[in-house]
């Protein structure tokens, strides 16, 4: 089960969130401190790498009760999905979802890059695809 979503742009603001599975819900701010401690775990992993440059940052936290699978693309957003830790394929469902990103918010006329992401489409296709990997 996909338990939630962060996308964050490169300055690390939280511009897309959203729960699906049954996790207590957070206040705004709680959200955006998430994300903000998301973005400074990243950037310090990527900094603490024995071998200067081949680090991009965290790219999976796995723990008994969750798992963390984060993508980042080659502009700085970064894509962080929580889910169940025996849910298979998250890394192929982040790339489904950079794929939705790309389609539905970026071509988006009315969308300003880096900024919060308001569309329906988005979130109705985003919907559909996670319901499809749940089931």
């Amino acid at each position: 089960m996909i338990y939630s979503l962060y996308i964050l742009n490169k300055a690390g603001t939280l511009i897309y969130q959203n729960d699906y599975g049954p996790t207590e819900k957070l206040s705004h701010n709680s959200y955006i401190r998430l994300g903000s401690t998301f973005h400074s775990l990243h950037a310090i992993a990527s900094n603490l790498s024995p071998v200067s440059g081949s680090s991009s940052g965290i790219e999976l936290i796995e723990t008994d009760t969750f798992k963390l699978q984060c993508f980042q693309t080659h502009t700085g957003i970064k894509f962080y999905i929580i889910a169940d830790p025996n849910h298979p394929g998250l890394e192929e469902i982040l790339h489904g979802i950079y794929e939705l990103y790309t389609d539905y918010v970026l071509k988006n006329p009315f969308y300003e890059i880096e900024m919060q992401i308001r569309c329906d489409l988005f979130d109705y296709k985003l919907s559909r695809l996670l319901k499809l990997t749940t089931d």
